[in-house]
């Protein structure tokens, strides 16, 4: 079933999409403001893979630094340029999009991308949530290839990708990222919508809208409880964070932001640890693990239930500590392995919440 985006829509489209982040998935204000924007009094529908046969869908996103990308904002003919490039490069002709991920800004990207280039959007994604690596793709873990691909960054450059793997993909991603604006747009190759939603997330951009809806319809009176059920998910704590750390690790040339953060329980005085890298990974109760990725870890400032980034979370903040329902895409064991905890080096195995969607 197609869902119908308006106007009224995209403040809960904003706030579902940095939910699915789980703390990750960069600023999705600005985005937010571009597709307000771009959408004017129009509509937009987020249209089942069923409901257009014979579409040929190049998922597309932003990768790179994020804060650099708020910094200089896409202009728009980015889109264009890497859907170009590859439609030249495969021969094949783009005639829809969805998007590389729906938690963060790149539930948006390809809603500004489809305005933009007049093409329907496929309410699919490869991950159903953010994740920092390429290799998280669905479509890297159902064993398809990522490639042919093309970047395109904000001064016009443009290169294309080919017959290398996952992990080459990634490298010549960062490679190009580093030596250009420090973000580029990201547009795999068209493939046949049947295909392509076979191997993906699907509804995800529905479900960010109607999880927006659902906090728009919160009563920051309501007990943290009632505020996590509200949500579909469970309560970890409510209360003040009482430390945080971050530090930097390398891998292959690149860094990673690593951390935690520990919140005291205002009522039982329970310590709960999150670890951290782009995105909230693992919580601890009084050092037993409870939930992991890739179920949603959300930080919510306690007064005005505003989502907090991992990198905007700061000691002595009142937060409530929530874990939503992740993907049902990834709760298969062989799927696990590449979005657990022992995927981000935390000696853990999945802890998952009963219910999933």
């Amino acid at each position: 079933m197609s869902t119908v985006v308006r106007e009224q829509d995209l403040e809960a489209l904003v706030v579902g999409v940095t939910l699915l982040g789980s703390g990750g998935g960069g600023d999705t204000g600005a985005f937010g403001r571009m597709l307000r924007r771009r959408l004017g009094a129009g509509e937009l529908v987020l249209r089942d893979a069923a409901d257009v046969p014979g579409v040929s869908v190049s998922p597309i996103g932003v990768v790179g630094a994020t804060s650099v990308l708020m910094e200089k904002l896409p202009s728009g003919g980015e889109f264009d340029t890497a859907v170009r490039a590859v439609s030249r490069w495969t021969g094949a002709e783009v005639t829809g999009l969805m998007s590389l991920e729906a938690g963060g800004l790149n539930g948006l990207t390809p809603l500004i991308a489809a305005l933009d280039l007049d093409l329907p959007v496929v309410d699919a994604d490869l991950m159903g949530r953010a994740l920092p690596r390429l290799d998280q793709f669905s479509w890297a873990v159902a064993g398809r290839a990522l490639t042919p691909c093309a970047l395109s960054e904000p001064s016009g450059q443009v290169i294309v990708v080919d017959n290398v793997d996952a992990a080459g993909l990634e490298r010549a991603v960062r490679s190009f990222v580093a030596q250009t604006g420090g973000w580029a747009v990201l547009a795999l190759a068209p493939t046949a919508v049947e295909a392509a939603a076979a191997d993906a997330v699907q509804g995800s951009l529905t479900r960010a809208l109607t999880l927006g809806r659902a906090y728009a319809a919160l009563d920051p009176g309501a007990t943290p409880a009632v505020i996590a059920a509200d949500l579909g998910g469970r309560l970890l704590a409510s209360g003040r964070v009482d430390e945080v750390a971050r530090h930097l690790i390398t891998d292959g040339g690149a860094a990673f932001g690593r951390g935690s953060l520990c919140v005291v329980d205002s009522g039982s005085r329970a310590v709960i640890r999150i670890e951290t890298e782009n995105e909230y990974l693992l919580a601890l109760v009084d050092g037993t693990p409870v939930v992991s990725t890739p179920d949603l870890l959300c930080v919510l400032d306690r007064r005005t239930l505003q989502p907090i980034a991992v990198d905007e979370v700061r000691t002595g903040d009142e937060v409530l500590v929530l874990a939503l329902p992740g993907p049902n895409w990834w709760r298969r064991p062989d799927r696990l392995t590449h979005v657990g905890p022992r995927a981000f080096g935390l000696a853990c195995e999945p802890l998952l919440l009963e219910e999933a969607s």
